[in-house]
């Protein structure tokens, strides 16, 4: 089944993006800059430095310009939300703060010695020559003041805080409320958080990850709406349990993944992909028991998937990943009860899991779904072919 981001539900009321500013301030804004890119046509750097770095006539302009829209919307209500550095969630891509490499923002910044190019530690610790410019790479230290700027830039943009709509003051200052932006904030942290794991930068996408996890926690205890709120966040406590995983901490992992069942296991089974992400934060509990040596709570972990699995299918007897998903719990199960010495028990289940796939019938555009298909089951026969290998024969 396709990774379906979990905030993908969280479309404002009136269809529009929750980040999208308010109409006089975006005319606003387009204006300005406009007078700002006029002035500084045909002044890109070319000696070699970062082309997108900003200029302090332009800061002092946004500055201005931000005045302006403040004084305008000063008497309202709702304070729509502003990135610190101009940026919104569309105008958003790769920047100044981006690693070049991961192609997300930079986390635990470093300088390559001497051309000064700038990228995650994580990233440019695996090359010895710049990716940008082919220079030898003499010596590599830390930029805490870049690091400094793109924490602000996650704390302005992608962490706005509301607060409570009841007018009272807090430390003196008067309440404001801010534009919901808060499913809006946890898709940009992931998007960050995927686009490190996708270039294997375990610790960034571990540092987003839990960030975006910190945000949900805290709008629990305040929101109505739990139920969306424990989907995305059983989802992304299992990215992070992978990211531990990947990382060699295992114990982790499973703490991540045991939270990512807890908060999961508390919404009605009706989401086929809520079942899945359950299923299988179960079955990497599993497999980290199974490889521990841990078998019976490997098992107790494999059959608790098995079951959700079973109803699933049972509710959608029609969807086929479900049937390919119930196989693979079968064989787990079965592979734990061959370790225990169940040698029956666990072809009885092989069997089961074999008769699934062979009376499943899949559409031409299931192509890859067939591919799995197959592979599951060139497994399980030879699981079955196991059975009859002399001891003699193994032990060679």
């Amino acid at each position: 089944m396709s990774s379906i981001c979990p905030f993908a539900k969280a479309a404002s009321a009136d269809g529009g993006c929750p980040m999208k500013h308010e109409e006089n301030h975006s005319q606003q804004q387009a204006k300005c800059d406009d007078n700002v890119d006029r002035k500084s046509h045909g002044s890109a750097s070319i000696d070699g430095g970062c082309p997108v770095k900003y200029e302090g006539d332009h800061n002092k302009h946004q500055a201005e310009c931000d005045d302006k829209a403040d004084t305008k919307t000063n008497d309202s209500a709702v304070v729509s939300p502003k990135c610190p550095f101009g940026y919104d969630s569309h105008t958003f891509k790769l920047g100044p703060l981006s690693c070049m490499i991961c192609q997300a923002l930079l986390y635990q910044s470093s300088k390559c010695l001497p051309c000064a190019h700038k990228f995650c530690k994580a990233c440019i610790s695996r090359f010895k020559d710049c990716p940008l410019c082919g220079a030898d790479i003499e010596k590599i230290e830390a930029d805490t003041d870049l690091q400094v700027t793109v924490d602000r830039f996650i704390n302005g943009h992608a962490r706005i805080k509301r607060v409570n709509a009841d007018g009272q003051e807090v430390d003196g200052q008067k309440n404001v409320i801010y534009g919901d932006v808060s499913m809006e904030r946890g898709a940009f942290l992931l998007q960050q958080a995927m686009r490190a794991l996708r270039a294997q930068n375990m610790e960034s996408a571990k540092s987003r990850l839990s960030l975006c996890a910190a945000d949900i926690r805290e709008q629990l205890q305040t929101s109505d709406n739990t139920s969306e709120l424990c989907s995305q966040l059983g989802a992304v406590l299992g990215m992070l349990g992978d990211c531990c995983r990947a990382m060699g901490d295992t114990g982790s992992a499973v703490t991540c993944y045991e939270e990512s069942v807890e908060f999961l296991s508390k919404l009605p089974a009706e989401d086929l992909e809520l079942i899945h992400t359950l299923s299988v934060s179960l079955n990497k509990i599993g497999d980290l028991r199974y490889y521990d040596g841990d078998l019976k709570s490997a098992k107790a972990y494999y059959k608790q998937s098995l079951d959700v699995r079973r109803n699933a299918v049972k509710e959608h007897p029609n969807v086929s990943s479900q049937v390919v998903d119930l196989a693979v719990s079968l064989a787990k199960v079965a592979d734990v009860d061959r370790s225990l010495g169940s040698e029956d028990v666990a072809v009885d289940g092989f069997q089961e899991a074999i008769e699934c796939l062979e009376s499943l019938k899949l559409d031409s555009n299931e192509a890859g779904l067939e591919q799995r298909r197959c592979s599951v089951l060139d497994f399980l026969h030879g699981q079955l072919a196991d059975k009859h290998t002399p001891v003699s024969d193994s032990s060679v």
